[in-house]
């Protein structure tokens, strides 16, 4: 077998991008409990909201809340999405120590996604990384559409490499390479990842996998082989993207989880605590987890 890390990262976004398209409102108490359950699973990363337009996300209106009452452990980062310097501010003022940028390799979809080109999103993002760094908060750079856009179809893997180089000289300590509508497969995993190598150390990258063509689980381990040792992933496999008809929502974490273990991978997080995480926002949503794993292994789904 190819060589894989001994340990990854794993940067748990369910109260994030996974609850952010819920078509439900879901109540803050809400939100806070299940932040609270993740941060005793082991995770050392739990993104808890984004400080963006309520008009055009209102299910993260909240996240100053949810920022305030949740219990934050000594150890864990809990970070926010930060579209630009007035989300920043927003954020800063609610006490985030960690932030994250989020362009796309897709001009399309970047005007779509946040009503910009990608070069006028790297625009905005400077300044928010200006400040940040003067108040001594890290940033994390998400990239989009790595592997597909819903709208231009194939995104060249070069494009990828050079948005993803530009948002990283920014000063982001790590950048997520996300596969926004979940049409990668290992061989365009593979390809991507080698350009953005060229570029960007691998032990700063992290790979976003949305499981639309179940593929999710085998990009993972193809970003693995190339030397990537960091995975975001949702609890539940909660999430979608908005903009891309059928795209069904992020990996879920149970199921890396048990894929990990599987290959003998540290992660340090515990899967019955994780199966708490699980059941709890099943409950609250009241529909079953995407995820394979808590299907199998929670009681009232076997």
């Amino acid at each position: 077998m190819i060589d894989l890390p001994e340990k990854i990262r794993m940067f748990e976004v369910g109260p994030r991008d996974g609850l952010q398209n819920e078509p439900v409102t879901i109540s803050t108490g809400t939100k806070i409990e299940l932040v609270n359950i993740l941060s005793e699973t082991g995770l050392k990363t739990i993104e808890v909201g984004s400080f963006v337009s309520a008009k055009w996300v209102p299910q993260m209106a909240d996240t100053a809340e949810v920022l305030d009452g949740i219990n934050k452990k000594p150890g864990i980062s809990y970070p926010v999405l930060t579209p630009n310097l007035k989300g920043f501010e927003a954020a800063a003022a609610a006490g985030a120590r960690e932030v994250a940028i989020f362009g796309a390799a897709s001009n399309a979809f970047s005007k779509a996604n946040i009503n910009c080109s990608i070069d006028e999103s790297i625009e905005r993002f400077a300044p928010v990384c200006e400040a940040a760094h003067e108040k001594e908060i890290r940033v994390r750079g998400y990239v989009s559409c790595v592997a597909g856009c819903p709208y231009e179809g194939e995104v060249d893997p070069v494009r990828v490499a050079d948005v993803a180089k530009r948002i990283f000289d920014l000063g982001c300590y790590e950048i997520s390479l996300g596969d926004t509508i979940g049409v990668g497969t290992p061989r365009k995993v593979e390809r991507m990842i080698d350009a953005v190598a060229k570029h960007i150390p691998l032990e700063k990258l992290s790979v976003h996998f949305h499981d639309t063509h179940g593929q999710a689980l085998a990009n993972i381990l193809t970003a693995l082989q190339c030397g990537v040792s960091g995975v975001d992933s949702a609890v539940c496999g909660l999430g979608g993207c908005p903009y891309a008809h059928g795209a069904s929502g992020n990996v879920a974490t149970e199921d890396v989880l048990y894929m990990m273990n599987g290959l003998d991978i540290e992660t340090g997080v515990d899967m019955d605590a994780l199966l708490k995480a699980s059941a709890f926002i099943s409950r609250a949503l009241d529909h079953p987890p995407a995820s394979k794993v808590a299907r199998a292994l929670l009681p009232e789904y076997d």
